[in-house]
């Protein structure tokens, strides 16, 4: 480091009383936070304004200093809104550039808002509050995803497609049935996101720097201000926990898994070989070189995402595995990655959201594939169970019966009556009823099974829990 660079080290901290010299000007720039704790601004003001108030109802402020703090936190929120804010890298982070300017525009009283906390219980509290909020964003866009699948069920609740097993045609199923396992995925992530709201929402304000305050504050009072149901229970746990960040990361990684699954068959079912659906142009690109080509980048992208989220949680996760009580240094890295996890959950769920719905289903792409495979096979050996063979000597007759058929190039409906009963005498002509594909998804008619009038009723009932979700979101 140059000379030049030590002499830009500056005494301004607010914290600087204990020390005999200026922080190095690097070690300045190399511990502020400010270019990205700016971010948490309109909840470190939030925050701030109860816990003023909080203070002013002990007649720990006067009334008038209350005001002035008040009117001061209003114009500071409207220079950061009109981006006029000064933003210093002397003064650190996000709380004490506040702090700063509320002391530049009423004087001796802005020295007075910290009264009675920290950084540490201040920080834990905004990024409560931004998370909070970040959860409810993402959970909206989670629902808008749901309902666009949904809908897209509704409208396909017979249409006949292969299902899967290890990639290879398995049994005759609805795209309508496909789509509802989609949601199920989902409706266990909006769970997860749930519950960590739910976890989240405690109060770490009152805790100060690891003791608490020997001030009479009301922990009560600054939680109810800010919309937490309670403030938290011991404050070296609360300005050291980051457990809600890390079980938001668990939960985006998750949720961003599932998206990448979908986009993997999103990817697969519009490729020449399947040409199951269709996305529209607006959701893809063309190639520089190869003029016929249509990409699926947004199903691409999200799945790509999914390991930046995943990166995420293993940050945060290693971040805190060696931390003693109570707040270390290290903590402040735990911003850019919740940061950036909530961004990238959001704008994926966004994408899908906008995409989904707008699925074009190519059905005669969908039957002739299911026609292939021999998806019937099941239904063939169930048939003869009914007919009283065991099941597993069922499989044997059946699978001579699909060998057969391999070795001459035909499906199990094109035999006739006289050779399927070679296989087996009880085969009568009704077996040809269990061979279609419309017959096989029919019969599967039970709660959670791929029949029509199932997956009818499935996507109203998912129809109805999601519009009481959005009627009452909490």
């Amino acid at each position: 480091m140059s000379q030049s660079e030590k002499s830009e080290a500056t005494t301004s901290a607010l914290w600087g009383g204990r020390f005999g010299e200026a922080t190095d000007a690097f070690v300045q720039r190399f511990t502020a936070s400010q270019q990205f704790d700016r971010l948490l601004a309109p909840q470190d003001i939030r925050g701030s304004l109860a816990h003023a108030r909080m203070l002013a109802a002990q007649d720990i402020l006067s009334a008038g200093e209350l005001t002035e703090i008040e009117a001061g936190l209003a114009t500071i929120a409207e220079e950061i809104d009109q981006g006029r804010f000064d933003w210093r890298v002397d003064r650190e982070d996000v709380h004490m550039n506040i702090e700063a300017r509320l002391t530049e525009i009423i004087g001796e009283t802005g020295k007075k808002l910290h009264t009675g906390r920290s950084r540490n219980d201040q920080v834990a509290t905004d990024i409560r509050l931004w998370l909070r909020e970040s959860i409810d964003a993402v959970t909206g866009e989670l629902t808008r995803l749901q309902s666009g699948i949904v809908e897209l069920a509704a409208e396909n609740t017979d249409t006949v497609m292969p299902g899967f097993t290890h990639l290879q045609v398995a049994q005759p199923i609805t795209f309508g049935h496909h789509l509802l396992a989609w949601n199920e995925m989902l409706e266990r992530d909006f769970g997860r996101l749930q519950d960590c709201r739910d976890r989240l929402n405690q109060c770490p304000l009152g805790a100060a720097a690891l003791a608490g305050t020997t001030f009479n504050i009301d922990r009560e009072q600054t939680a109810a201000a800010l919309g937490f149901t309670q403030p938290t229970r011991n404050s070296l746990d609360s300005v050291s926990d980051r457990d809600f960040a890390i079980e938001f990361a668990a939960a985006a990684a998750l949720t961003a898994t599932h998206l990448s699954r979908m986009a993997e068959e999103l990817v697969i079912w519009t490729s020449a070989q399947f040409q199951f659906v269709t996305i529209p142009d607006r959701f893809c690109t063309g190639s520089s070189i190869m003029p016929q080509k249509k990409n699926p980048d947004v199903p691409e992208l999200v799945r790509g995402k999914t390991g930046r989220i995943n990166g995420h949680l293993m940050a945060l996760l290693t971040l805190m595995k060696a931390q003693p009580l109570a707040y270390n240094k290290d903590n402040q890295e735990d911003k850019e990655p919740l940061f950036d996890c909530v961004t990238t959950l959001y704008d994926c769920l966004r994408a899908f959201a906008d995409m989904v719905p707008a699925l074009k289903p190519n059905r005669a792409a969908m039957v002739n594939a299911a026609l292939e495979g021999f998806a019937t096979a099941t239904d063939l050996a169930d048939y003869l169970v009914r007919r009283g063979l065991p099941f597993r000597d069922a499989h044997e007759v059946v699978g001579r019966a699909v060998a057969h058929c391999v070795d001459h190039d035909c499906r199990l409906e094109d035999l006739s009556l006289p050779t399927l009963q070679e296989f087996h005498g009880s085969i009568d002509s009704d077996v040809f009823e269990v061979l279609t594909l419309e017959g096989s998804v029919a019969a599967r008619n039970h709660p959670g099974g791929t029949s029509p009038l199932q997956v009818k009723a499935a996507a109203a009932a998912a129809r109805e829990r999601l519009t009481a979700r959005q009627a009452d979101p909490r």
